[in-house]
């Protein structure tokens, strides 16, 4: 049986599923992420998996190539609701896009609890997400502490669409201006993918050659930031977001100097727990913060650091 499911829902084109909805009697929630082109969505997707073993559920997890595919993620949504799961977790690329179909499922009596990034409505019963603005914050005081409190840094911003990138954004930026009256954000550019986001940052240095530091929110603008910095032989500070192979690599070798983590693994559990926990009758926290830490290279192998910390 097993083996059939898995076989139908490869087939069917699902990014990874624990078993077909319809062949158990056990509940079954359909969980869309924001992407997978990154390895903190493996994470996130290894946490939900392991979680709805544990709780003896079925759950299919999907997501567009991409996180600039906002009208395919909204595809799959309306796809997922289609199927009268017992349950819906989602990741928003659009805060606001995504609502009217978010009512649909609301409507329909599908509880939903969003992850990662929030929308802009009270629908889902809760989120489970990092405290972005206060990771943020605290990857400013780190930039200002890095530079000396005092010249230009620059920022890389993965989207201005999602609830993570505008917080993350506004949480670096409103650290830097409220606290750090010597330092300057002198440019402020957009794109997660490390392609663009490599053109982005070497346009950044290139226009402003004193700049002391850059700020990159997630693991694509952080990959492709560090790649400019290889390109221009730059010695600028660097101040990444999320984990990965070659962060982790790049803060070992010292030319990252750290990064924030979030608890990818801890985002997919808390998800596929808090929609368990909606089947059997229980309420929820409308916000579940699930964590984050500073890391660099003085604590990459300490115990509690490196259990959040992937590949």
């Amino acid at each position: 049986m097993k083996k059939t499911t898995l076989i139908s829902a490869l087939a069917l084109g699902l990014a990874a599923s624990v078993s077909a909805p319809g062949f158990a009697a056990e509940p079954y929630f359909a969980i869309i992420s924001k992407g997978f082109q990154h390895q903190f969505w493996q994470a996130v997707k290894a946490g939900a998996e392991e979680a709805a073993k544990k709780n003896g559920v079925t759950i299919t997890f999907e997501a567009p190539e991409t996180e600039t595919m906002i009208d395919k993620q909204i595809d799959m949504l309306n796809a997922a609701i289609a199927k009268k799961p017992q349950g819906l977790g989602f990741a928003a690329l659009d805060s606001q896009a995504e609502v009217p179909l978010l009512k649909k499922a609301h409507d329909a009596g599908i509880p939903i609890v969003a992850f990662d990034s929030g929308v802009d409505s009270d629908l889902p019963l809760a989120t489970c997400s990092t405290d972005n603005l206060k990771a943020a914050a605290a990857a400013g005081e780190k930039m200002a502490e890095a530079i000396g409190k005092k010249g230009e840094i620059g920022m890389l911003v993965h989207d201005q669409t999602s609830q993570t990138g505008i917080q993350r954004r506004d949480g670096f930026k409103n650290e830097i201006e409220s606290q750090y009256p010597d330092i300057k954000i002198v440019d402020i550019q957009y794109g997660g993918d490390p392609l663009v986001a490599t053109e982005s940052a070497k346009a950044m240095l290139a226009a402003h050659p004193d700049i002391k530091g850059i700020f990159a929110s997630n693991e694509g603008s952080a990959i492709g930031l560090l790649q400019a910095a290889r390109e221009a032989k730059s010695k600028i500070i660097v101040i990444g977001f999320d984990s990965g192979k070659q962060q982790k690599a790049a803060i070992a070798d010292g030319s990252e100097y750290g990064a924030i983590t979030q608890n990818p693994v801890g985002i997919g559990q808390c998800v596929v727990d808090s929609l368990a926990k909606v089947s059997k009758g229980e309420k929820l926290e409308k916000v579940i913060d699930t964590g984050f830490y500073w890391y660099d290279k003085s604590n990459l192998a300490d115990a509690k650091v490196a259990a959040v910390l992937y590949d």
